[in-house]
Protein backbone atom coordinates (compact mmCIF):
# COMPACT_ATOMS: atom_id res chain seq x y z
CA UNK A 1 0.00 0.00 0.00
CA UNK A 2 0.84 3.69 0.10
CA UNK A 3 1.89 5.30 3.37
CA UNK A 4 2.26 8.99 4.19
CA UNK A 5 4.87 9.45 6.93
CA UNK A 6 4.55 12.79 8.73
CA UNK A 7 7.09 14.66 10.91
CA UNK A 8 10.06 12.86 9.39
CA UNK A 9 13.45 13.80 10.80
CA UNK A 10 15.72 15.55 8.28
CA UNK A 11 18.93 13.63 8.92
CA UNK A 12 21.62 11.64 7.12
CA UNK A 13 20.07 8.39 8.41
CA UNK A 14 16.70 9.31 6.90
CA UNK A 15 18.19 10.42 3.59
CA UNK A 16 20.18 7.23 3.00
CA UNK A 17 17.15 5.10 3.87
CA UNK A 18 14.93 7.00 1.42
CA UNK A 19 17.57 6.66 -1.29
CA UNK A 20 17.80 2.92 -0.62
CA UNK A 21 14.01 2.61 -0.91
CA UNK A 22 14.14 4.39 -4.27
CA UNK A 23 16.84 1.99 -5.49
CA UNK A 24 14.65 -0.92 -4.41
CA UNK A 25 11.83 0.38 -6.58
CA UNK A 26 9.64 2.16 -4.04
CA UNK A 27 8.02 5.39 -5.17
CA UNK A 28 9.14 8.07 -2.71
CA UNK A 29 7.76 11.62 -2.74
CA UNK A 30 9.17 14.11 -0.22
CA UNK A 31 7.08 17.17 0.63
CA UNK A 32 8.62 19.14 3.51
CA UNK A 33 8.55 16.94 6.62
CA UNK A 34 6.13 14.44 5.07
CA UNK A 35 7.06 11.57 2.77
CA UNK A 36 4.76 9.39 0.68
CA UNK A 37 6.06 5.87 0.15
CA UNK A 38 4.44 3.38 -2.22
CA UNK A 39 5.43 -0.08 -1.05
CA UNK A 40 6.52 -3.15 -3.00
CA UNK A 41 3.97 -5.49 -1.45
CA UNK A 42 6.71 -7.82 -0.19
CA UNK A 43 7.95 -8.52 -3.73
CA UNK A 44 11.68 -8.52 -4.44
CA UNK A 45 12.85 -5.75 -6.81
CA UNK A 46 13.65 -6.72 -10.37
CA UNK A 47 17.13 -5.16 -10.47
CA UNK A 48 19.83 -7.69 -11.29
CA UNK A 49 22.10 -6.62 -8.42
CA UNK A 50 21.78 -3.58 -6.20
CA UNK A 51 24.53 -1.67 -4.42
CA UNK A 52 23.16 0.18 -1.41
CA UNK A 53 25.33 2.80 0.32
CA UNK A 54 23.97 3.47 3.82
CA UNK A 55 26.45 5.96 5.26
CA UNK A 56 26.68 5.51 9.03
CA UNK A 57 23.00 4.63 9.48
CA UNK A 58 22.70 1.51 11.62
CA UNK A 59 18.93 2.03 11.57
CA UNK A 60 19.08 1.54 7.79
CA UNK A 61 21.78 -1.14 7.58
CA UNK A 62 20.30 -3.59 10.06
CA UNK A 63 16.58 -3.62 9.11
CA UNK A 64 17.35 -3.55 5.37
CA UNK A 65 19.82 -6.43 5.72
CA UNK A 66 17.17 -8.58 7.41
CA UNK A 67 14.32 -7.63 5.07
CA UNK A 68 16.31 -8.04 1.86
CA UNK A 69 17.84 -11.33 3.00
CA UNK A 70 14.39 -12.78 3.83
CA UNK A 71 13.04 -11.50 0.47
CA UNK A 72 15.91 -13.18 -1.38
CA UNK A 73 17.30 -10.01 -2.92
CA UNK A 74 20.78 -10.07 -4.46
CA UNK A 75 22.61 -6.95 -3.34
CA UNK A 76 25.55 -5.45 -1.49
CA UNK A 77 25.26 -3.12 1.51
CA UNK A 78 28.08 -0.80 2.55
CA UNK A 79 28.70 2.49 4.31
CA UNK A 80 31.35 4.89 5.54
CA UNK A 81 34.45 3.44 7.24
CA UNK A 82 32.86 3.94 10.69
CA UNK A 83 29.89 1.80 9.64
CA UNK A 84 32.29 -1.00 8.78
CA UNK A 85 33.42 -0.98 12.43
CA UNK A 86 29.89 -1.42 13.82
CA UNK A 87 28.98 -5.03 14.72
CA UNK A 88 26.31 -6.90 12.80
CA UNK A 89 27.51 -10.46 13.37
CA UNK A 90 24.62 -11.53 15.64
CA UNK A 91 22.08 -10.51 13.01
CA UNK A 92 24.11 -12.20 10.26
CA UNK A 93 24.29 -15.41 12.34
CA UNK A 94 20.50 -15.38 12.86
CA UNK A 95 19.90 -14.89 9.13
CA UNK A 96 22.33 -17.64 8.22
CA UNK A 97 20.50 -19.92 10.66
CA UNK A 98 17.36 -19.19 8.63
CA UNK A 99 19.13 -20.27 5.46
CA UNK A 100 19.84 -16.80 4.07
CA UNK A 101 23.08 -16.43 2.08
CA UNK A 102 24.83 -13.50 3.79
CA UNK A 103 28.57 -12.86 3.43
CA UNK A 104 30.73 -10.32 5.23
CA UNK A 105 33.04 -9.11 2.46
CA UNK A 106 35.45 -7.35 4.81
CA UNK A 107 35.94 -8.37 8.43
CA UNK A 108 33.68 -11.20 9.59
CA UNK A 109 30.83 -9.90 11.75
CA UNK A 110 30.89 -6.40 10.28
CA UNK A 111 29.69 -4.63 7.13
CA UNK A 112 30.08 -4.45 4.17
CA UNK A 113 27.75 -7.33 3.34
CA UNK A 114 26.71 -9.24 0.25
CA UNK A 115 23.37 -11.01 -0.05
CA UNK A 116 23.36 -13.78 -2.66
CA UNK A 117 19.70 -14.03 -3.54
CA UNK A 118 16.87 -16.53 -2.98
CA UNK A 119 17.35 -19.59 -0.79
CA UNK A 120 14.95 -21.93 1.06
CA UNK A 121 14.19 -20.60 4.55
CA UNK A 122 14.36 -22.91 7.59
CA UNK A 123 11.37 -21.72 9.63
CA UNK A 124 10.57 -24.78 11.73
CA UNK A 125 12.97 -24.10 14.61
CA UNK A 126 12.92 -20.83 16.58
CA UNK A 127 15.15 -18.08 15.23
CA UNK A 128 17.68 -17.21 17.94
CA UNK A 129 19.29 -13.80 18.31
CA UNK A 130 21.36 -12.20 21.05
CA UNK A 131 19.71 -9.35 22.90
CA UNK A 132 22.65 -7.89 24.81
CA UNK A 133 24.52 -6.17 21.95
CA UNK A 134 21.88 -4.10 20.15
CA UNK A 135 18.08 -4.15 20.19
CA UNK A 136 18.23 -3.26 16.48
CA UNK A 137 19.02 -6.91 15.65
CA UNK A 138 15.72 -8.05 17.17
CA UNK A 139 13.87 -5.10 15.63
CA UNK A 140 15.27 -5.99 12.20
CA UNK A 141 14.07 -9.60 12.47
CA UNK A 142 10.65 -8.63 13.85
CA UNK A 143 10.17 -6.34 10.85
CA UNK A 144 11.47 -8.80 8.25
CA UNK A 145 9.99 -12.15 9.27
CA UNK A 146 6.30 -11.29 8.63
CA UNK A 147 7.34 -11.40 4.95
CA UNK A 148 7.98 -15.15 5.40
CA UNK A 149 5.10 -16.03 7.76
CA UNK A 150 2.70 -16.92 4.96
CA UNK A 151 1.97 -20.57 5.76
CA UNK A 152 3.39 -21.02 9.26
CA UNK A 153 4.11 -19.06 12.39
CA UNK A 154 7.69 -18.00 13.13
CA UNK A 155 9.17 -17.78 16.62
CA UNK A 156 12.05 -15.56 17.72
CA UNK A 157 14.00 -16.38 20.87
CA UNK A 158 16.24 -13.81 22.55
CA UNK A 159 19.50 -15.16 23.93
CA UNK A 160 20.67 -13.30 27.05
CA UNK A 161 19.26 -10.10 28.51
CA UNK A 162 17.43 -7.85 26.07
CA UNK A 163 18.70 -4.27 26.21
CA UNK A 164 16.76 -1.15 25.15
CA UNK A 165 13.36 -2.77 25.77
CA UNK A 166 11.45 0.50 25.08
CA UNK A 167 12.67 0.41 21.47
CA UNK A 168 11.27 -3.10 21.05
CA UNK A 169 7.98 -1.84 22.50
CA UNK A 170 7.97 0.88 19.81
CA UNK A 171 8.67 -1.76 17.16
CA UNK A 172 5.80 -3.98 18.33
CA UNK A 173 3.38 -1.03 18.44
CA UNK A 174 4.30 0.02 14.90
CA UNK A 175 4.01 -3.54 13.60
CA UNK A 176 0.50 -3.61 15.05
CA UNK A 177 -0.31 -0.37 13.20
CA UNK A 178 0.74 -2.13 9.98
CA UNK A 179 -1.38 -5.22 10.64
CA UNK A 180 1.17 -7.54 12.31
CA UNK A 181 0.06 -8.87 15.73
CA UNK A 182 3.19 -10.27 17.38
CA UNK A 183 2.57 -12.59 20.33
CA UNK A 184 5.05 -11.96 23.13
CA UNK A 185 6.16 -14.07 26.10
CA UNK A 186 7.99 -11.62 28.33
CA UNK A 187 11.05 -10.24 26.57
CA UNK A 188 12.52 -13.59 25.55
CA UNK A 189 10.10 -15.10 23.01
CA UNK A 190 8.16 -13.50 20.15
CA UNK A 191 5.86 -15.30 17.70
CA UNK A 192 4.68 -13.97 14.35
CA UNK A 193 1.42 -15.79 13.49
CA UNK A 194 0.98 -17.66 10.24
CA UNK A 195 -0.80 -15.64 7.60
CA UNK A 196 0.64 -12.33 8.80
CA UNK A 197 0.48 -9.71 6.10
CA UNK A 198 1.55 -6.09 6.07
CA UNK A 199 -1.12 -3.52 5.31
CA UNK A 200 -0.47 0.23 5.29
CA UNK A 201 -2.46 2.30 7.83
CA UNK A 202 -2.47 5.10 5.24
CA UNK A 203 -0.84 7.74 7.43
CA UNK A 204 1.54 7.64 10.35
CA UNK A 205 3.23 10.30 12.51
CA UNK A 206 6.79 9.97 13.78
CA UNK A 207 7.16 10.89 17.43
CA UNK A 208 9.63 13.59 18.42
CA UNK A 209 13.06 12.02 18.91
CA UNK A 210 13.65 12.48 22.63
CA UNK A 211 16.79 10.30 22.57
CA UNK A 212 18.46 12.69 20.13
CA UNK A 213 17.26 15.76 22.03
CA UNK A 214 18.68 14.36 25.26
CA UNK A 215 22.25 14.97 24.09
CA UNK A 216 21.68 18.69 24.30
CA UNK A 217 20.61 18.36 27.93
CA UNK A 218 24.29 17.77 28.70
CA UNK A 219 24.82 21.44 27.86
CA UNK A 220 23.22 22.24 31.20
CA UNK A 221 26.14 20.59 32.97
CA UNK A 222 28.73 22.25 30.73
CA UNK A 223 27.50 25.85 30.69
CA UNK A 224 27.84 28.38 33.50
CA UNK A 225 24.82 30.14 34.97
CA UNK A 226 21.32 28.73 35.32
CA UNK A 227 21.64 26.02 32.68
CA UNK A 228 19.93 25.53 29.35
CA UNK A 229 16.23 25.17 28.53
CA UNK A 230 15.50 22.46 25.95
CA UNK A 231 12.34 22.61 23.83
CA UNK A 232 11.30 20.02 21.24
CA UNK A 233 9.47 21.58 18.30
CA UNK A 234 7.24 19.23 16.28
Amino acid sequence: GTTVVHDLLDSDDTRVMLQALRQLGCKVDVQGHSVTVRGLGGQAPENAELKLFLGNAGTAMRPLTAALAVMGVTCSLSGVPRMHERPIGDLVDALRGLGCAVACTGQEGFPPLRLSGPSPLALEAPVRVRGDVSSQFLTALLMALPLAAVDQSITLEVVGELISKPYIEITLNLLQRFGIEVQREGWSRFTIPAGSRYQSPGEIHVEADASSASYFIALGALCPGDGVRIMIDR
